[in-house]
């Protein structure tokens, strides 16, 4: 299937939490993944499936960078899109995704590992930025 780049680099088509179709994940599957963002200090305690859940990056969604607000403002569908990319925003995202990495590394099978990687540690590839 295709990649889903979100605004930011993220790839949701390799994301454990989106559910858009045809990606619609269990309820076992999305409380798996709140337990592992708690192991790995995204989360300071396990959220249910629904809290947990996404079906895409939209302004009125939490986004802890304010990159989806800032895209739509700009009137563009993503960083990729932005003349005055890497800004401080999205500097400061690629920045503390990256410290979640090691965590990742640590707690993680090899197959959530992998999977996290394809998520959401190839931003600056999946923006062309690199």
């Amino acid at each position: 299937m295709d990649k889903i780049i979100a605004a930011c680099g993220n790839d949701c088509s390799a994301c454990p939490r989106y559910v858009k179709h045809p990606y619609e994940k269990t309820e076992k599957e999305l409380l798996h993944t709140a337990e592992l963002w708690m192991m790995i200090g995204y989360r300071d305690h396990v959220v249910s499936a629904g809290e947990i859940s996404c079906t895409g990056c939209r302004p009125e969604n939490r986004c802890r960078y304010q990159i989806v607000r800032c895209c739509e403002e700009r009137g563009i569908a993503s960083c990729a899109d932005c003349p005055e990319r890497p800004c401080r925003k999205l500097s400061e995202c690629f920045e503390i995704t990256r410290s979640f990495e090691p965590m990742c590394r640590k707690v993680c099978t090899d197959q959530e590992y992998e999977q996290l990687c394809k998520a959401f540690f190839e931003k600056e590839k999946n923006l062309g930025l690199q």
